[in-house]
């Protein structure tokens, strides 16, 4: 049986082992999924002693990514320009690097919240490791606008930079929370951590257009702050990232069994126990 993990720190919190079990029975697929607890100086070592024991491929998250980018002999252009790595697969020719976290967030967007993305003005919050995954898969999506604004005004500023060479015709611009004021967005993200903190961020009123919505990429059990103050200041719509969870999954999934898993019942089962919890 193919062996695969996700490995962290910490680790007893990932939803990741049973998402894939629930895409192996759904497809038909012979495989082992487990979650591996990485000492925070020995990422490399567990990954090494992983695969000489069988190990297939793996999901990386907190706070590897970055030393799984630099592990993988070889990218995806994902990863390339996301600069992280979040799904590395072993195979003869070594250790391939993908970063499948836009992906899902872009295929939760349009499949799973039926949300058109282009010609629309996309504002993204952030400039870290969760935006910069991001912003080439959006970009993809051919926008109208995709601006950027962080509470570091330099941040957003070098990552519009780094990404402009990619934008094409997309409008790319960056700033500070406060630069939004008097622009309005079809479709709000939010990358900040934030909401881990319970807060949102200070953005000014009236940035969402009739008809918006507003996406958190953290989850839980009640709408996250970010969500609560995009309600009250007038988003249509708001939705958080529990579907970009199952998605960036179901690609890594794709790339290591050469066979997409149905999202939604694996996804309606997670919302299910999260509203039980």
């Amino acid at each position: 049986m193919d062996r695969y993990a996700v490995i962290g720190h910490p680790i007893a919190h990932s939803k990741s082992p049973r998402i894939h079990a629930a895409f192996a029975r759904q497809t038909g697929q012979a495989l082992s999924y487990e979650a591996i607890l990485a000492p925070l100086d020995g990422f490399v070592g567990t990954v090494h002693a992983f695969r000489a024991a069988g190990g297939r491929g793996a999901n990386v998250t907190v706070p590897f990514k970055l030393e799984a980018f630099a592990l993988a002999s070889r990218h995806t252009e994902r990863a390339r320009t996301a600069g992280a790595v979040n799904t590395l697969l072993f195979d003869e020719h070594g250790i391939l690097g993908d970063n499948t976290d836009g992906a899902g967030l872009v295929r939760d967007l349009t499949a799973n919240l039926g949300c058109t993305l282009s010609g629309r003005r996309i504002l993204l919050l952030g400039a870290g490791g969760a935006a910069r995954g991001t912003l080439l898969p959006l970009l993809q999506a051919a926008p109208h606008r995709l601006a950027l604004a962080n509470r570091s005004v330099s941040k957003a500023v070098e990552l519009a930079a780094a990404f402009h060479p990619l934008a094409g015709a997309v409008e790319l611009t960056a700033g500070s929370f406060g630069d939004l004021a008097g622009q309005q967005f079809d479709i709000v993200i939010n990358a900040t951590a934030a909401s881990l903190a319970a807060e949102a961020p200070p953005l000014p009123a009236g940035i969402y257009a009739p008809g918006a919505l507003a996406y958190d990429m953290m989850y839980g059990r009640d709408e996250t702050a970010y969500l609560l103050a995009a309600r009250a200041e007038g988003a249509s719509r708001v939705a958080d990232g529990l579907g970009m969870l199952v998605e960036q999954a179901a690609e890594s999934f794709t790339l290591w069994r050469g066979v997409r898993p149905d999202t939604a019942p694996v996804l309606a089962e997670l919302r299910r126990e999260l509203g039980a919890a």
